[in-house]
């Protein structure tokens, strides 16, 4: 079990949503320091100055993940503050809702950036220390879009796969190495913070985000390989290799309603 007590935690995307209700938990749960990094600067003030008034230990760095620089500076001063992380969340995405014929190149670079690349940047920065301290934990926040095909988010869908793939393939060495780092894989549908606002599924609400950063801490002490939410999710793996493809697509299309899921899609105001 991942010991979140005394433990550093460094939360991308840390400044709202996901992001900030899980660093808020870890603070809760004893984490002995919380860094936020996030592009926005007036609301990663605000996210430490909450924390800080409750008497947790926080630190907050801006910047745009986007930038391999960037990244390698917060990397630095988060190394300089003395804060290297023993768990590190990488939770910072952003989504293009439209067909794939409407993106442009800066759609689709930015996405698979910040999605795919970022995660595996920063975790790379990262990873030599938990390995020679013998202990780490690292939570990759993908998606359920990472598990199956979904139109009118199809580079969203791809840095989802991307991430599914690098972050279950890091598990396997860091098990095989026996390193004591240990890698969560957190797949939901859509979650109710703003980011996927009008995009609905039949049969299966809207997760709501409270609920889903107190999963991702239990999957974090419990050193849960996948979180998939909600669990009707972990029946994708199964249904996707049992079923041919059309009539997959008719399940998902008619029963649930994920291929017509992004329609009305209108993303955070």
């Amino acid at each position: 079990m991942t010991q979140i007590g005394k433990a550093v935690a460094l939360v991308t995307g840390g400044a709202a949503g996901i992001g900030l209700l899980t660093a808020q938990r870890l603070a809760a749960a004893g984490a002995a320091r919380v860094v936020l990094w996030d592009i926005d600067a007036a609301a990663l003030d605000r996210a430490v100055a909450g924390l800080r008034a409750q008497g947790h230990a926080a630190d907050g760095i801006v910047l745009d993940l986007s930038q391999p620089a960037a990244i390698a500076a917060a990397v630095a001063a988060t190394e300089a503050l003395g804060a290297a992380p023993d768990i590190l969340v990488n939770n910072a995405g952003i989504v293009v809702g439209k067909p794939f014929a409407g993106h442009s190149e800066a759609d689709i670079r930015r996405t698979m950036d910040i999605n795919a690349t970022a995660p595996m940047l920063l975790t790379r920065a990262f990873l030599p220390g938990m390995i020679a301290r013998g202990r780490g934990h690292v939570v990759n926040i993908a998606s359920a879009a990472g598990m199956l095909s979904n139109p009118n988010m199809a580079v969203y869908a791809a840095s989802k796969w991307a991430m599914i793939g690098w972050s279950d393939s890091l598990r396997l060495e860091m098990e095989m190495g026996r390193t004591g780092v240990r890698v969560t894989t957190v797949c939901p549908t859509y979650i109710d913070t703003g980011m996927f606002q009008g995009a609905r599924l039949r049969l299966i609400p809207l997760l709501k985000p409270e609920r889903v950063a107190d999963a991702i801490v239990r999957a974090i002490r419990r050193d849960r390989i996948f979180l998939r939410l909600p669990a009707i999710v972990n029946t994708l793996p199964f249904l996707k290799g049992l079923m041919p493809v059309r009539v997959f697509d008719a399940v998902g299309a008619r029963l649930f309603g994920v291929y017509s899921s992004m329609d009305k899609f209108r993303g955070r105001e």
